[in-house]
């Protein structure tokens, strides 16, 4: 079975989940496939497809930072925070330059997001007429610039953190909302390489994260899931305050598994791909 990542450039009026089906059809029967972050019907760009073993690394592939570029439509109002709700027009329009946040933010995402409430989907429970109110939640916003400005539009380009709602951030400059949205970029991933037939192999989608070569003893203890010592000259990977979230750990084999730091200054492998 195939093991790594597709880039697809998701087209307007998809779903992700209609995106994952048509590679699913296309791949080996019984091929696990899922994708690290959903882009909403409206929206286009890239979609990372994780194929096999790739599913078992979701989380770190999600938890890299996106790069977006928005066009707000100014003057209206949408219930859903895109050109997809009900559009209430207000007329009231951006006066000069707007404050444009970065950092760390406080952020409520929208009602219709697939954030679960009380086990349900909250755009499930908005489209059934129940009032939702999603719970806050702390994002990060590395750059946000306004790219260009046409009567009740403006663009933006974003970079941002996992998590982070641009049709939220588009509705808190105003009386806006997201008439496009294209996702660019993902980590060290760019739209502009996507081809949906093209599968980047395991080892080479996960370069993002720092490799950490073991010697023969340390690679058989870590192919069966044991704790291995830090080699001499990997720190720094254990025991710092810099310390990354997650390595690789190689041998002249290639890819023996993705591990964590440990208190304790040795890494555990978490998601093994030998055996």
């Amino acid at each position: 079975m195939p093991d790594g990542v597709i880039l697809v450039d998701k087209p307007a009026g998809v779903t992700s989940h209609d995106v994952v089906a048509g590679q699913r059809r296309r791949l080996p029967r019984g091929t696990k496939v899922g994708h690290a972050g959903t882009l909403d019907p409206f929206a286009t760009g890239l979609l990372l497809i994780l194929v096999g073993r790739a599913t078992r690394v979701q989380r770190y592939v999600m938890a890299l930072e996106k790069r977006y570029d928005v066009v707000a439509h100014f003057g209206a109002r949408s219930d859903t925070g895109d050109r997809d709700g009900t559009i209430t027009e207000t007329g009231v329009l951006p006066d000069g330059d707007l404050p444009l946040p970065t950092g760390r933010l406080r952020q409520r995402p929208p009602a219709y997001s697939a954030i679960k409430i009380g086990g349900r989907r909250a755009y499930d429970l908005a489209r059934a007429g129940v009032a939702v109110e999603v719970p806050e939640r702390t994002v990060d916003v590395f750059a946000f610039d306004e790219l260009w400005r046409d009567a009740d539009r403006r663009a933006y380009r974003i970079r941002c953190g996992s998590g982070t709602y641009v049709r939220s951030l588009v509705m808190a400059l105003g009386d806006a909302y997201c008439e496009e949205l294209r996702r660019t970029g993902i980590g060290p991933f760019e739209v502009a390489a996507a081809d949906p037939e093209a599968l980047i192999d395991l080892g080479d989608a996960l370069t993002f994260l720092p490799g950490v070569t073991l010697d023969p003893g340390a690679a058989v203890r870590a192919g069966h899931g044991q704790p291995v010592s830090v080699p001499p000259g990997s720190d720094p990977v254990a025991g710092a305050a810099d310390a990354p979230v997650a390595v690789r750990l190689l041998d002249h084999d290639g890819l023996i598994a993705v591990a964590e730091p440990r208190p304790d200054g040795t890494i555990k492998p978490v998601v093994g791909f030998r055996g």
